[in-house]
């Protein structure tokens, strides 16, 4: 995403009838709070074929670049793309999404207020109906978790179990999830390949290039 080209090529594409419903709910929330800008969602991604969610915290640096996307130049989307890959995972097969959806004001650490943890239960409501054949939400992080945990208390424990969804609990592929030794750091990065290859096993999807 550091190269202007592919921002603009990816940009032309937000409206393609394949992420063009999640383009919309990124646009309505930013009306909401216009001082806080939404990241779109990379076109690389599909609606339709979308299996898996993977839930991040909030916006981060490296969604300068307009989108949310495996391609950022930041650590978070970096460490998720080497998730996604050791785990075969395709792109189209799964699609991230904030628990928070905008950017936390300048100097806040990532963590969630319990405000923000509720504004977060709308959006996610409105994005699973969107990614109507998910059958899974990797929530990565603590903010994910508190979010996940808020929408089911919600009603939105209903929607879970209607459509089967199931639920992963792991770290954050960010810099909070990345402290320690090294050995830790790898046990944390197995623990996410993990979750998602159990995700796909469970809809049927074969890992990439195997």
């Amino acid at each position: 995403m550091d190269s202007t080209d592919y921002q603009q090529a990816q940009l032309a594409r937000i409206h393609d009838e394949n992420i063009a419903p999640v383009t919309e709910l990124c646009l309505q929330l930013r009306e909401r709070r216009p001082e806080s800008p939404v990241p779109f969602v990379d076109p690389a991604h599909d609606v339709d074929e979308a299996r898996i969610i993977s839930l991040l915290i909030a916006p981060g640096a490296g969604t300068a670049s307009g989108f949310l996307s495996l391609e950022n130049d930041d650590d978070t989307a970096e460490r998720l793309a080497e998730v996604y890959d050791a785990a075969g995972l395709q792109p189209r097969h799964g699609i991230p999404w904030n628990a928070y959806p905008w950017q936390l004001p300048a100097g806040q650490k990532l963590v969630l207020t319990p405000e923000q943890v509720h504004d977060g239960i709308k959006p996610l409501r409105q994005f699973l109906e969107i990614v109507y054949r998910a059958s899974a939400v990797v929530a990565h992080g603590s903010g994910a978790h508190k979010v996940v945990a808020a929408f089911a208390k919600a009603g939105g424990d209903r929607i879970l179990s209607e459509r089967v969804i199931k639920v992963y609990k792991v770290d954050s592929p960010g810099p909070m999830g990345s402290v320690g030794s090294a050995a830790h750091k790898s046990r944390k990065f197995d623990e996410m390949v993990a979750a998602y290859a159990d995700a796909m096993g469970g809809v049927g999807l074969t890992p990439k290039g195997r």
